[in-house]
């Protein structure tokens, strides 16, 4: 019969995002963009102190962005723990829609501008985002100078807001349980409840004890997290009814690897949100990188890490630590330890094991250098910002170089015992087409899997739709299932069309220690095969 090799045809899939990303998209990084805010006041600044200390409400102002013009809009001060009383560089929180709610810029009706905090780089939110959104669910970060009425007031970055337009792209509905986790630091629990476990989802009995840790976002949806923590709890089988696993592994993964301890992984659980799927899965997303790559560096045991000891960061931390649930619970199972151990194998080959880091970080800096030099409210001098990917910054807060940490850590974890397994190799995917000549027309999905590296299992995951879940078929090296010769490496199988066109589908393969992926970052990079090009 013919075969048809599909190793190299693929499709880039990403969830349908109707608001397009060319070259004016607001978050695209061949520019720096302008945003102009403007007030009907000269003390718009000390208002929008008051309004951060005393309440939910915005100043009401105009803004254009990249030369387009809005009005009645809404500003204030982010939330953010960089607020400070007359600060001139807080972080900003702009809502397009907040008198008309219609009104939006390419779609975007929340605009969310960071100020780099303890990043004297300007690389950090950036590069970190970029990276998870190669392997995750994860918002955009661009560049933005800011004007306020007419003044420059600095270079941010602009990150996506994870909010309905998000939601409705990433998910095709806005209207299930979202929750920001990201506890109130400066708030203690309850009297009852437990202390100082921030946003770990650890099980508490009242449901009180969520809600000073825990921020809903949605209009319900306390006790799905109730049970999405009771189910952590119990870790009786039934969590991947409730939680996005693989979702979760490749999240925990890459706050390890980039060493980015302001989140799940660190001293205080925190900056992540948790959306719940139409498969009645929590998706967990990640949040607020300004401090990645070590600028954060205390794990919740004991003081701030030393510089070796970032390098040095265990890729198993806190796997036998009760109150980080979502990693030691997890860990518990070998098949989920596995594929963490391969997502943080995956993540350090595709992005520093070579310099195409150290590359990305200096195009990003060279974008900005100009607009920043010329803010005159940035924290950091010229010279810590051109310094800042080679040297520790600071005396205080010794914020690492980005690339002398990330240079060092990546031969760390390549010789690590844990990540030192190398995974079963898939050399070649083949579906068996219909035969030269033949009116008898293929009407399954008959695959061949090659394999190296001591593939002892291969599956395939598939779907047929792109909302829905995947299905998996287990693949035999066995000389009867699509396969040419028992044990010849070549494994094979059968996946039902069940009256389907096409499918999407990835492929698994592990050996007793490491699993290996086709395509790596099968998240967003599926392949597809139709039964017509079959048939052809």
């Amino acid at each position: 019969m013919k075969k048809i090799t599909y190793l190299f045809f693929f499709l880039f899939f990403t969830l349908p995002n109707s608001y397009g990303q060319d070259n004016e998209d607001l978050y695209n990084l061949d520019q720096v963009h302008e945003i102009r805010l403007e007030f009907d006041r000269d003390n718009w600044s000390g208002v929008m102190d008051s309004l951060r200390l005393y309440g939910d409400d915005l100043l009401n102002g105009g803004v254009k962005i990249d030369g387009k013009k809005y009005t009645d809009i809404g500003v204030r001060y982010r939330g953010s723990r960089s607020f400070r009383i007359g600060n001139k560089r807080n972080a900003l929180h702009i809502k397009l829609n907040h008198i008309n709610a219609e009104q939006n810029h390419q779609g975007y009706q929340t605009l969310k501008l960071s100020n780099a905090l303890r990043d004297p780089s300007m690389v950090r939110e950036v590069l970190g985002y970029e990276i998870a959104g190669k392997y995750m669910i994860a918002p955009r970060a661009s560049y933005a100078k800011i004007y306020i009425n007419n003044k420059y007031y600095g270079l941010f970055v602009n990150v996506e807001a994870i909010d309905d337009v998000f939601l409705s792209k990433k998910f095709q509905t806005n209207k299930n349980t979202l929750i920001k986790c990201t506890p109130d630091l400066n708030k203690k629990s309850p009297s009852g409840c437990k202390q100082n476990i921030f946003s770990s989802l650890e099980y508490e009995d009242n449901m009180e004890c969520y809600k000073s840790n825990y921020e809903l976002k949605s209009v319900e949806g306390w006790n799905e997290m109730a049970l999405l923590a009771n189910a952590l709890y119990k870790n009786n089988g039934g969590l991947g009814n409730l939680l996005d696993v693989d979702a979760t592994l490749w999240m925990l993964a890459f706050n390890n690897v980039l060493v980015n301890l302001s989140s799940y992984s660190g001293q205080n659980s925190q900056n992540y949100y948790l959306y719940k799927n139409n498969n009645g899965r929590f998706v967990p997303m990640v949040w607020d990188l300004n401090l990645a790559f070590g600028s954060f560096k205390n794990t919740g045991k004991g003081s701030d890490l030393s510089y070796k000891e970032l390098i040095k960061l265990d890729p198993l931390l806190h796997v036998d630590n009760p109150y980080k649930p979502l990693i030691s619970q997890l860990m518990k199972n070998p098949n989920y330890k596995k594929t963490y151990l391969s997502h943080m194998r995956t993540i350090l080959f595709d992005n520093f094991m070579d310099n195409g880091f150290e590359e990305r970080a200096k195009d990003l800096q060279e974008l900005v250098q100009q607009a920043f030099l010329n803010d005159p409210n940035k924290t950091y001098t010229l010279e810590d910002f051109e310094r800042s990917l080679y040297s520790t910054i600071g005396r205080r807060s010794k914020i690492p170089g980005i690339y002398s940490l990330m240079s060092k850590r990546a031969k760390f974890l390549k010789k690590h015992e844990s990540l030192g397994a190398i995974p079963p190799s898939i050399t070649e995917v083949n579906f068996v087409g219909r035969e030269k000549y033949s009116n008898e027309r293929v009407k399954d999905f008959n695959i061949q899997v090659k394999t190296g590296n001591q593939a002892k299992q291969v599956k395939v995951y598939f779907r047929f739709h792109s909302l829905e879940d995947f299905k998996m078929v287990y693949l035999k090296d066995d000389g009867n299932s699509n396969d040419e010769t028992k044990a010849d490496n070549i494994f094979g199988g059968m996946i039902a069309s069940n009256g389907n066109e096409t499918i999407e589908y990835y492929v698994l393969a592990e050996n007793p220690r490491s699993v290996g992926y086709e395509p790596t970052n099968y998240m967003f990079e599926l392949r597809k095969v139709s039964l017509r090009e079959l048939n052809n």
